[in-house]
């Protein structure tokens, strides 16, 4: 008790709760959202957690990409889960306030996802490139340790990085309003609503999205550029068809992910426009984990086959004996 109100007394803020304006206040419209956000949610939940199951189960898709699809998607599970149960709480049943442990706590949460989910993507282009530039050497550089390697050190800078941006937001003060004008609580807003000095939490933020979203944004470009140059090298049509169909779908994941984060953190707080920016977070924040499972499913073969023998086997739908 003795350490908080210290920590209270050097922070001079006198808010204990955040008020959350959510997406709109028309109750109609509010209902409708409230069932798409619910559906949204439930087809994000059972799509990640199939494609993690139909991962585990196939022997056959145990190979570095798809390890690496199985801890996107645990980061889809959890990111979603961090915004969401909030908003359609706020929508069921008007009540929008938040706390302001709670706030900063969703903040953590939701920066150690995002990171972890950007450096996921960028290690899955690097993971295509060399299964298609360099296919003889893929099990040598595509190794268990290296996966694994990779998975870690994704997680740990994510965790890392979320530290320092929830550390420096509790050195902020909010002592004016106390109203947050988005859906969950984000950086740009508490910035936008601090009033304290917030360059050192604007600068630490448009570092951490040069060093993880553009640069990771520039490697899988640069991954794909050379991809395409030896996709175009390979004289049959199926060969380029086969090579093109186990990019394609992780292209799609990355545009929305990377244009959105990219748009959304490396402004100015001066520049924001939280009214817009916060149905642009929508992208990244429940988009992408509901798309994610689709796209990996419905445009990838061994996916599909492997989904075939997963409920075929009777997995998920038990046969009824005769």
């Amino acid at each position: 008790v003795v350490s908080i109100r210290d920590f209270e007394r050097k922070n001079h803020s006198s808010i204990r709760e955040f008020v959350l304006l959510g997406l709109t206040s028309s109750p109609e419209i509010q209902t409708l959202l409230f069932w798409s956000f619910i559906f949204s949610y439930v087809i994000a939940l059972v799509g990640n957690f199939l494609l993690i199951s139909i991962i585990w189960t196939s022997k056959k898709l145990h190979t570095p990409m798809y390890f690496l699809l199985v801890n996107l998607s645990l980061v889809n599970v959890l990111s979603i889960s961090t915004t969401t149960p909030k908003l359609l709480l706020t929508l069921l049943s008007y009540e929008s306030t938040i706390s302001f442990y709670g706030c900063i706590t969703q903040v953590f949460f939701f920066i150690l996802f995002m990171v972890t989910e950007l450096l996921l993507l960028t290690s899955m282009a690097f993971d295509r490139y060399v299964a298609i530039c360099y296919p003889l050497q893929y099990t040598l550089i595509m190794r268990k340790e290296i996966c694994a390697a990779i998975a870690v050190g994704a997680w740990a800078s994510g965790l890392i990085n979320s530290s320092v941006h929830s550390g420096l937001v509790l050195q902020l003060s909010f002592c004016e309003s106390n109203i947050i004008n988005h859906f969950f609580c984000d950086l740009p807003p508490l910035f936008k609503l601090s009033c304290s000095d917030t360059s050192l939490n604007e600068t630490m933020a448009s570092v951490a999205d040069i060093i993880f979203a553009v640069f990771g944004c520039g490697l899988t470009l640069t991954s794909y550029g050379f991809i395409i140059r030896t996709i175009f090298r390979i004289r049959s049509t199926k060969g380029k068809k086969k090579a093109f169909s186990t990019c394609s779908s992780h292209l799609i994941v990355v545009t929305f992910f990377f244009s959105s984060v990219i748009y959304t953190y490396i402004r100015p707080t001066s520049v924001f426009s939280l009214n817009r920016d916060k149905y642009i977070s929508l992208l990244y924040s429940v988009v992408t984990p509901v798309i994610n499972p689709v796209i990996y499913s419905l445009r990838n073969k061994e996916v599909k086959e492997a989904l075939n023998a997963f409920i075929g086997g009777g997995r998920l739908f038990p046969r009824v004996p005769h």
